[in-house]
């Protein structure tokens, strides 16, 4: 070999081991790997930049900006909450769980999908008095498969889908994976019904205990045309929130206490919440409720610019010993008083008639730059923002999900490319205020398009200086290896990268080895492409080769042994099935 080709496997080398092995951060690693390629003239800029301009790479940066105004308007949690229903057992509520998650996952990102099911799952698990490590892990493989079955469902096949385009001047359908991803989901599917709850262990998530939290009360009114109203307190999914509890009920001016939970809910009953902080942004992503003072509707800021917020009273604060009604604060400081907490404990008796102390913690729905405005300021000793606090705004609900139906009608009928669909998709997003431009940057994951741009490098000089003809050689070595065989060893190898590293470095890597031993078989190269997109999704074992997989991690409660238990025999058949299928619909 030269040595251009033995610097790059040792560059591969050391990138694998590097992100096996250590904290360092893939972004930094990736770039630093293809800064040697430059430097060491292996690759010219042109040539190492090329992955910042791929389709495939646009189009997952477009793609963060539709989720963004799917999980801005609560869309997700709309869909969630009418096809979850109200399960009264653990097989149903497993299927309940695996046929959402799978099917939404085919046409939106699968991350924010398993990031707006986990509240709900876990919800569940507190009503129906079942442990969450027996629907979470089950929840994030279901999105996994459910991605496989369009080329928009996992940033992988995009990826793939955009070295096909650059290198081989081939672009895949909307649908051209679902005649193996679909067999893929009833297969995985069926699987994960029959022995997930003998697999997985029987384990409480990692929840914060509210007898340790701040207590507020947080008063919110049913909303006379929302979803809500008939509904029964335990249907409406209210009885086991995961920071609070439902203490009483307020209706026609008679208090109801103790409420049981087949009590139903009538329109305009104020509900008291008691609970941590944090209870109060749960409230706001329910669709049918709103905050129960009509302060929060004078305030005069846009829905999607209000947080929530904790501000504790100073000793200049203008409005001690005043009640909250006479201290004028909404006036004062744009922000509604939603509750106070004295000593760590809620006040009782009528918000508007407390008198504010020193030492006073607010819970405030205010501005975004309130805490920037009044951290130094001499009113509040402390100011701190709620991560994630933003109330959704259901009534563009109907829309974000229009546009994301236009998005797939468009693409799949070939009328528009993956990526002129998604740009139109994302425009459409902003244009219709689904999400403020300031909120979309922040959706926008630089870090994983940096890591994926920045892989195609690698991939670049694998294949320029001969590196992977040669890796394809050492895996011909096999006497007599057929062409089902050279496919099962390709899917085998980037299954096995991608529980090392991330499964877009890992296709990435994959993509010239498998063009390789096709040209050495003297076959076609495309069953081996779609073998890598599948295997590269095929990441069950461990919890760090998916996002999803280390999202459930702390909620489910779930160890390292419990992925390779459920995962290990996923994975085998998941191979199988794709392997099996993938000559019968591309054929060598």
């Amino acid at each position: 070999m030269e040595l251009a080709a033995l610097l790059t496997m040792g560059v591969i080398l050391a990138v694998l081991a590097t992100l096996a092995l250590t904290r360092i951060a893939p972004d930094v690693i990736l770039m630093a790997a293809m800064a040697f390629l430059v430097v060491s003239g292996i690759l010219t800029p042109g040539e190492a930049l090329a992955g910042f301009s791929n389709p495939g790479v646009m189009t997952i940066a477009t793609l963060y900006v539709v989720a963004a105004g799917l999980k801005e308007t609560g869309a997700i949690q709309w869909i969630a909450h009418r096809l979850l229903g109200q399960p009264k057992q653990l097989r149903k509520a497993q299927l309940r769980v695996l046929l959402p998650a799978a099917g939404l996952s085919a046409f939106m990102n699968n991350t924010t999908v398993v990031a707006m099911f986990i509240p709900a799952v876990q919800e569940w698990a507190a009503r129906l008095k079942l442990p969450p490590s027996k629907l979470l892990l089950p929840l994030s493989y279901a999105a996994i498969i459910g991605g496989t079955c369009t080329l928009i469902g996992t940033s992988t096949n995009l990826v793939v889908n955009g070295l096909l385009q650059s290198e081989k001047d081939i672009s895949l359908a909307m649908f051209s994976l679902a005649w193996i991803g679909v067999p893929l989901v009833l297969v995985g599917g069926t699987f994960l019904y029959l022995f997930a709850d003998r697999l997985l262990p029987a384990r409480q998530g990692v929840l914060e205990q509210l007898e340790q939290a701040r207590e507020y009360a947080v008063e919110v009114q049913v909303d006379d045309k929302g979803p809500l109203v008939g509904k029964t307190i335990a249907d409406a999914g209210l009885r086991s929130l995961r920071h609070g509890y439902l203490a009483d009920i307020e209706r026609h001016g008679r208090l109801l206490t103790a409420v049981p939970p087949d009590t139903e809910l009538l329109a305009s009953d104020i509900l008291v919440f008691i609970g941590a902080p944090e209870c109060a942004r749960e409230l706001r992503r329910i669709h049918g409720l709103k905050p129960a003072g009509g302060d929060v509707h004078k305030l005069d800021i846009a829905h999607h610019h209000r947080c929530l917020v904790e501000a504790v009273i100073g000793p200049d604060f203008g409005g001690l010993n005043q009640t909250v009604r006479e201290s004028r604060f909404r006036s004062r400081y744009q922000a509604v008083i939603l509750s106070i907490s004295r000593n760590g404990r809620r006040l009782p008796g009528k918000l508007g008639d407390i008198r504010l102390q020193v030492g006073d913690t607010l819970l405030l729905e205010t501005a975004q730059d309130f805490v920037d405005q009044y951290r130094y300021r001499k009113d509040f000793l402390l100011v701190s923002g709620l991560n994630d606090s933003t109330p959704p705004d259901f009534r563009k609900a109907p829309v974000a999900l229009g546009i994301l139906g236009l998005m797939v009608a468009a693409s799949a009928s070939g009328l528009l490319s993956i990526l002129e669909s998604a740009l139109l998709a994302g425009g459409g997003m902003l244009v219709m205020r689904c999400v403020p431009a300031s909120k979309a940057r922040r959706y926008v994951d630089l870090s994983v398009l940096i890591v994926i741009a920045a892989s195609f490098a690698l991939g670049a000089a694998m294949t320029k200086t001969g590196a992977a003809a040669q890796i394809a050689q050492w895996l011909l070595l096999i006497d007599n290896l057929a062409p089902w065989g050279a496919l099962a060893l390709v899917y085998l190898m980037t299954v096995v990268f991608t529980e090392l590293i991330t499964n877009n470095a890992a296709a990435v890597l994959m993509f010239p080895i498998a063009v390789a031993v096709a040209e050495q078989l003297g076959v076609s190269f495309m069953p081996f492409v779609i073998a890598i997109m599948f295997a590269a999704s095929a990441s069950f074992m461990t919890p760090l080769g998916y996002q999803t997989n280390l999202m459930v991690f702390g909620p489910g409660g779930y160890r390292f042994t419990d992925y390779l238990r459920l995962g290990a025999p996923l994975s085998l058949i998941i191979g199988i099935t794709a392997v099996g299928l993938i000559p019968f619909v591309w054929s060598f």
